[in-house]
């Protein structure tokens, strides 16, 4: 079952950001997986989960949940988890499709 992981992301730092967005996409190939889109926040049309305002948002994509895990929790990533909190607050989430 194909995983979609999205990210929710609030940037704090442009220029950690582009750091961060130079290097993740490896880490993500590592792991099977592809960035399939990438944009900025346009408008809540109902916000009943009471979801923290955004900028921008990505779109991943893995084989499966386990190789989505790995990609999460893999030494790679988590090598560039002090570039990304300084780029941005992150929600990050996985959808089966």
């Amino acid at each position: 079952m194909t995983i979609k992981v999205i990210g929710l992301i609030q940037l704090n730092d442009v220029e950690a950001f582009e750091q961060y967005r130079s290097k993740v996409g490896e880490t993500v190939a590592l792991y099977q997986g592809k960035i399939l889109s990438r944009g900025s926040f346009n408008q809540f049309f109902w916000n009943e989960l009471g979801c923290d305002s955004f900028s921008a948002y990505v779109e991943l994509e893995f084989p499966d949940v386990e190789l989505s895990k790995s990609w999460a929790n893999s030494p790679e990533y988590q090598d560039l988890v002090a570039i990304r909190s300084k780029a941005m607050k992150l929600t990050l989430f996985s959808i089966a499709t």
